[in-house]
């Protein structure tokens, strides 16, 4: 029989969208805070000639560059204040939770609650700061070399000065990028961070939808071919819908319980496992570690000469979509994080002691131990599941550009992340406005309570 609680979900309207003041205010000021988002990426570096810098970045295409360029929203292709987009911070943020579950003094801080997590968000931003930096360095000493050869100058006025104001435009833009993440977190609807790298993927999607338009046009590609793409894409984005939704579901059986003198049946629920429990985390974290550094080494190979510059372009061109060393690393990289991230945002040992402090146990499992036993071996299970998953979809992209010329954005990681970011930001509202029917209906029964 379905509770309250169920009926009102179910009956749950968008029609009461007008009434949620609350609501709107969020989604105004997510709206607001992806504009602004947007508008930065178009305030360029000083120093920057920009009809030569395309050139170059034409050169270039379809290369690490423009699987980076495309999580920048465009940023990296008009070397903008924001071309290192909010890598830095995922990057940094990866590096802490890492520490935080090796490291005992930080192991200690992720036990002391709102305190110990406001101390690891801190380590957290000196991390961006230092990597920023590092990274700005390298692109700023890139840029002055790159062309080079060819008697092209991406850069007016190279020297100390342009790469200083290089770091420090590129240190406050990532820096103001992470600030605007954390306020649409929390003044907003959904998670910054993901909606920032949403957003840069969506704005990039009508200048790929654009080129294959275009190339069908030319005859480049076959108009049936075009159709088979975007029916693919199509059925990834059903496919991702119809995992991200899969759960295995545990029955909690309640005993009987006696207060004061009424006896209260035993209740049955459910504990909901995910497949894919870190969600899209894994494909960002493991893009954030490679394309970075390779990022910075694609610049710098461009510029440098001699024994250098011959093994920093050795590296890229080892590591570039399609070849087989960067499947295997990015592969390696999401596994490792599906089964990491899954262990820091699940414990099943603290989900045991919940269950035996409530009274609650799983039919056939002895309350403690076996129970935590239990839900780690069906977590490692459905995670292998997960992990499986998310390296399919990731892995489609990289052979169809090798295989087909296909662009990526028609399948696996920038389709993941924007419709499982679409549907997370989805949940939240309807939450918002399933906290405002329930405020509705609380309210109407203060008031028939004071006309008794």
């Amino acid at each position: 029989m379905a509770t309250a609680a169920d009926t009102l979900a179910q009956n749950l309207s968008f029609a009461n969208f007008s009434k949620a003041t609350e609501l709107k205010k969020r989604l105004w000021f997510t709206l607001g805070a992806l504009i602004v988002f947007r508008l930065c990426s178009f305030v360029p570096l000083p120093g920057i000639d920009p009809v030569a810098l395309d050139q170059l970045f034409n050169r270039t295409a379809g290369g690490v560059l423009d699987f980076f360029n495309m999580f920048s929203g465009g940023a990296l292709e008009r070397m903008s204040i924001i071309a290192l987009g909010i890598m830095p911070y995922i990057t940094a943020s990866i590096v802490v939770q890492l520490m935080s579950s090796i490291h005992e003094p930080w192991k200690a801080l992720k036990k002391e609650g709102e305190a110990g997590r406001k101390k690891l968000n801190q380590y957290t931003r000196f991390g961006t700061v230092f990597l920023t930096i590092f990274q700005g360095y390298g692109i700023a000493v890139g840029l002055e070399g790159w062309g080079a050869s060819s008697g092209i100058s991406a850069v007016i006025d190279p020297g100390w000065f342009f790469r200083v104001s290089t770091i420090i435009s590129l240190l406050g833009g990532t820096l103001f990028l992470m600030w605007l993440g954390e306020q649409i977190t929390s003044r907003g609807v959904g998670n910054g961070i993901s909606l920032i790298i949403m957003a840069g993927i969506v704005a990039q999607l009508p200048v790929a939808l654009g080129g294959m338009f275009e190339q069908a046009r030319t005859g480049a590609i076959s108009v049936g071919f075009l159709l088979l793409v975007i029916v693919g894409a199509l059925a990834v984005i059903a496919f991702i819908c119809w995992v991200e939704r899969a759960q295995r579901r545990i029955l909690i059986q309640y005993p009987k319980r006696q207060v004061g003198n009424r006896m209260f049946q035993g209740d049955k629920s459910h504990l909901p496992l995910k497949v894919n429990t870190p969600g899209v985390i894994p494909p960002i974290f493991a893009s954030s570690l490679l394309l970075m550094p390779l990022t910075v080494a694609q610049f710098a190979g461009e510029g440098a000469t001699g024994a250098g510059g011959d093994v920093l372009l050795t590296i890229t061109t080892a590591l570039q979509h399609g070849a087989p060393l960067y499947m295997v690393l990015y592969a390696a990289g999401i596994i490792f994080f599906s089964f990491f991230y899954t262990a820091v945002v699940f414990n099943p040992e603290e989900t045991a002691d919940n269950l035996k402090k409530y009274g609650g146990f799983i039919p056939g499992i002895r309350p403690g131990q076996k129970t935590a036993e239990y839900l780690d071996y069906v977590l490692t299970r459905i995670t292998v599941i997960g992990a499986a998953y998310l390296t399919l979809i990731c892995l489609l992209p990289e052979f169809m550009i090798s295989q087909l010329a296909v662009p990526f954005y028609f399948g696996g990681t920038s389709l993941l992340i924007v419709v499982n970011v679409t549907m997370d930001t989805v949940a939240q509202i309807q939450g918002h406005l399933l906290a405002h029917q329930y405020e509705g209906l609380i309210k109407k029964a203060k008031l028939k309570g004071r006309a008794r």
